[in-house]
């Protein structure tokens, strides 16, 4: 797959644009082509979907070879600039997270997710200044989103959080990310404080108490993932029918809700 400075450029204006950017998270390239079908002006994938897709457990458990195999496979079904969740980057230092980014983007990613989890911020820091490194050597402007998980795993007191992850960002910041991700931040004025400190775009993750997007957008966010939100409820409503059908050999829950086959193969191409 040719990299493409193009759909880097187009990934980093979508920050810019007069809306918040709403990324509907795609878990393999029949879900990808499907969302941009829908009007996404770019994919995101999910990390849990993804994994749950290629039968393992969420956290860092998908070997980089399938996902780079993944990624090929999306970005030949899409025609938007694609971003890849990639967890804690897959590599122990950051020499092998740059190896990984190198790989990613060379299979079609114009961006990524790399994120802090419970590890000292210095060795995230060393992460985002590898993989903004393998970009410049490959000519590619990537988008770095970098995840601060204080909300996610909770790991300071609720009156610290925006203190800490503040102070994060800033560390994330200086060493060469695009963007910053809080998940599991949800109070306005919370919020707020965090867009209007970080000099990056904010990026939020649907959750629920999460104000609308046209209320993020007013405190400052500029982006809204839906994380593995999607992916949960395609498997929720597959796992209802697939229960009606195996108990009762129930045909009319196969068909409620579905697509039809002439609009699913209309999305591809061969």
């Amino acid at each position: 797959m040719p990299i493409r400075p193009d759909a880097a450029r187009q990934f980093h204006a979508l920050h810019r644009g007069p809306e918040i950017l709403k990324l509907a998270n795609a878990w393999d390239a029949g879900s990808a082509r499907l969302i941009e079908s829908l009007g996404a002006t770019a994919i995101a994938t999910t990390s849990a979907g993804f994994a749950w897709g290629l039968g393992y457990p969420d956290g860092d458990a998908v070997p980089l070879s399938e996902l780079v195999h993944a990624i090929r496979l999306i970005a030949r079904a899409i025609t938007v600039p694609l971003t890849v969740d990639m967890e804690s980057g897959f590599g122990r230092d950051a020499a092998e997270v740059a190896e990984a980014v190198a790989q990613v983007a060379d299979a079609g990613a114009i961006g990524m997710n790399i994120e802090d989890g419970s590890n000292p911020p210095d060795l995230l820091a060393a992460k985002i200044s590898a993989a903004r490194e393998a970009g410049q050597r490959l000519g590619i402007d990537l988008f770095i989103n970098a995840r601060v998980d204080v909300y996610l795993r909770q790991l300071v007191p609720p009156a610290e959080r925006v203190a800490e992850s503040l102070r994060r960002a800033k560390i994330y910041r200086d060493a060469g990310a695009s963007g910053i991700f809080v998940p599991a931040i949800v109070a306005a004025d919370e919020i707020k404080t965090v867009a209007a400190g970080i000099d990056r775009p904010l990026n939020v993750l649907a959750w629920p108490g999460l104000p609308s997007a046209a209320e993020l957008a007013a405190l400052g966010v500029r982006r809204l993932s839906a994380g593995a939100g999607l992916s949960k409820v395609a498997y929720g409503r597959a796992a209802a029918a697939a229960s009606a059908f195996l108990a009762e050999g129930n045909s009319a829950a196969l068909s409620e809700g579905a697509l039809d086959s002439g609009t699913l193969n209309g999305l591809f191409k061969k």
